[in-house]
């Protein structure tokens, strides 16, 4: 059980989150959380109470209210916290594991200790940011606390999002700072080093006449609002746009971490420190996108997680690739940071005006975005049919034909979290000696979920396989939302640059077979582990000895886990950080409540609950519906007659479900839901229905 406090003041436990109801002992609980660990006066208590027009049986008042917040937390399970009654007021111990207003300051302490390393700061400042869960105690009805205590709290936030800008300017990653500042800029129209990072990062990327247009906006913001000219290093940068200077290379200043308790530093265009822009109010973050060079064990909010065995949480970018979207009211969020590739030359063709940044101090744009080399997949087991029949095809020699022809090569397809992507990069890398083009991993869906244009990625596979050699290539295409997206990638020609012998697999939560219809190919269809590969998989990532040394507890986790790719790896990732952890011990753990304990407490988008969650948001509204109504009632409805007083689900609502990876097996046999799917469409209904509790 944890108290949040970066949003509406709530209990959470797990992916369980329970939202105070407006209160007194609301407005108390939130005063003590502001000061965990600290005595706060009886007298102060009162004042964030009541205001500072208080009742006469305030003091009374209050120890009624501390008597009611202990019976809550008694309620909900809250243990190893407790109100302490200490002389004169009171206190309430917390950590970072139970207070995410602790767990954001130590991030931000650690974030801080990295100035040698920009890559491994921006991942944790990131990690931090994920912490804000929408605007500061909006269910606290405290004028004291939103005086005293709000604009506080987002100064805090509003430097390290200045801190992440800035180090995403210095790292030459403009593209992912223009979707942090669009935003900020917005929320925040007085900010004027948001506004300075926006023009320089819209100039570096080829912008000008945008930064131009910029400038121009925040100058007649400020003049006509607040009666103000723009700031020395706003005019100076709007100077060298009008020039068409060279900028040069972002000043380490950006990339030097700021002393703890201080503001981050503010670059100015020529690379100087200048000082720091400051403002109140709450900004809260969102990662939305990611457009890096993928690498293994970690997920992006629009993707699913995927064991080290074979699942798909391998296979997605790293989370310090992914920018931090500023927005005002609302927020939702990985593994160690990798260094990001150097951004990709530019060339100015003859005859091109002279006035945009040089490649120098120029962030290239990311026409390249979420195309990379395949990265290996760790302590795969598993699949091994699977492996071998699609290595067979792979290396198999192109087929013979028009020149024009290129037959698909495989469709990986099943649900989410059941490995497809980490099963088509290991065999990727398996049959590398077949490709000496190069193998390429195609992100056909951003971090966002939104699924990538054919166009977009047509134009970003001609740079990338320009630069491969000779011979044949393998290109896989990652997470296919439908047919379309693909079909002009394998039409006659395919993709600029690509040539006749090139091989494709496409990996998709959907059948694809209008797709295979259309333009042939094989289908590896993808079902849960069996029970030897589930053990497998407990070997390869936990050891030998600490499995073999208790191989029935080892049985018993994987039934638990339902033998499911990602929730095997979830739970693996778990053990690892708990060495000395019995897996007796843990069976009994995981058994009382499996699905809130199949997450990482560290990175809640690793959640067998999320990854679900993003399945489910793919679907058409009418199928997500009758997929809830099928998950919550007997299994009798799955069948072709349905029971008398319900009625069948048409078959072809059932079809499509299973289609999208949702129902297992069908026609000519039953339709079938995975346990942990099912158990997970109740759990959100519960949940839905005790959303609010009164204190």
């Amino acid at each position: 059980m944890r108290f949040q406090l970066l949003g509406p003041l709530a209990l959470a436990d797990g992916p369980d989150t329970v939202v105070l109801q407006p209160s007194k002992p609301a407005n108390l609980l939130a005063a003590l959380l502001l000061n965990a660990n600290s005595t706060v006066s009886a007298g102060y208590l009162q004042r964030a109470v009541w205001g500072e027009e208080q009742p006469a049986t305030a003091k009374a008042a209050l120890q009624t209210c501390v008597l009611r917040l202990r019976r809550l937390f008694a309620k909900h399970g809250v243990t190893g916290t407790a109100i302490e009654a200490v002389p004169g007021g009171y206190r309430i111990v917390a950590g970072p594991p139970t207070l995410d207003l602790l767990a954001y300051r130590d991030q931000v302490r650690r974030a801080t200790a990295m100035d040698r390393d920009p890559e491994a700061e921006l991942y944790t400042l990131r990690d931090a940011l994920s912490l804000w869960q929408g605007a500061l105690l909006a269910n606290v009805r405290s004028a004291v606390l939103h005086r005293d205590e709000v604009p506080r709290l987002a100064e805090e936030r509003l430097r390290v999002v200045e801190r992440v800008c800035d180090l995403l300017l210095g790292l030459g990653r403009c593209g992912e700072a223009l979707v942090d500042l669009w935003t900020a800029t917005r929320v925040y129209p007085g900010h004027e080093r948001f506004h300075e990072q926006l023009i320089e990062a819209l100039y570096r990327s080829g912008r000008q006449s945008q930064a131009l247009a910029e400038y121009r906006r925040v100058k007649d913001f400020l003049r006509e609002e607040l009666g103000v000219d723009p700031s020395p290093s706003l005019r100076r940068l709007e100077l060298s746009i009008l020039r068409g200077e060279d900028l040069g290379p972002v000043g380490q200043a950006a990339l030097a971490a700021p002393a703890p308790g201080q503001a981050a530093p503010v670059v100015s265009a020529s690379g100087e420190a200048v000082g720091s822009g400051s403002a109140s109010g709450a900004v809260v973050s969102r990662v939305v996108r990611g457009e890096t060079v993928p690498q293994p064990d970690a997920e992006p909010p629009g993707s699913e997680p995927a064991p080290a065995s074979g699942p798909d949480l391998a296979s997605a970018p790293d989370p310090a690739t992914i920018p931090t979207l500023v927005t005002a009211p609302a927020l939702t969020s990985a593994p160690a940071p990798v260094a990001a590739p150097a951004p990709a030359p530019v060339t100015v063709p003859p005859g091109a005006a002279t006035g945009a940044p040089s490649a120098a101090g120029a962030c290239a744009p990311p026409a390249d975005a979420g195309i990379g080399p395949v990265p290996a997949v760790p302590h795969f087991t598993g699949r091994a049919a699977e492996a071998e029949a699609m290595a067979a095809r792979l290396t198999a020699p192109p087929p013979t034909g028009p020149a024009d022809h290129r037959a698909l090569a495989v469709v990986v397809s099943g649900a989410p979290g059941i490995g497809k992507s980490a099963l088509a990069q290991h065999v990727a890398r398996q049959v590398g000696d077949a490709f000496p083009a190069g193998r390429l991993l195609v992100r056909m869906t951003r971090a966002d979920g939104e699924p990538r244009t054919a166009g977009e990625v047509s134009a970003a596979l001609a740079d990338a396989l320009g630069a491969t050699g000779e011979g044949r290539a393998l290109l896989i295409l990652d997470d296919v939302v439908d047919a379309d997206q693909v079909r002009p990638l394998l039409t006659p020609g395919g993709p600029p640059g690509t040539g006749p012998g090139l091989a494709v697999v496409v990996t998709s939560r959907m059948g694809l077979g209008g797709l295979i219809a259309t333009h042939g190919g094989w289908v590896q269809r993808l079902t849960a582990f069996t029970e030897a590969e589930s053990y497998g998989l407990l070997l390869a990532a936990l050891g030998a000895e600490r499995v073999e040394a208790e191989p029935e507890a080892a049985h018993r986790l994987t039934a638990v886990c339902g033998h499911f790719p990602a929730a095997l790896r979830i739970l693996t990732a778990r053990l690892l950080t708990r060495p000395g952890l019995l897996l007796a011990d843990a069976v009994d753990w995981l058994g009382d409540d499996p699905l809130a304990r199949l997450t990482l407490t560290d990175s809640p988008g690793h959640s067998v609950t999320g990854l679900f969650d993003r399945a489910l948001d793919r679907l058409d509204p009418r199928l997500s519906q009758a997929f809830t109504h099928l998950a919550q009632g007997p299994p009798e409805l799955l069948a072709d007659g349905g029971p008398e007083h319900e009625g069948p689900v048409p078959e072809a609502v059932r079809e499509q479900l299973a289609d999208a990876g949702l129902l297992e097996d069908g026609p000519p046999g039953p339709y079938r839901i995975h346990g942990l799917l099912r158990a997970h469409v109740r759990r959100t209904a519960r949940i839905r229905d005790r959303r609010t509790e009164k204190v």
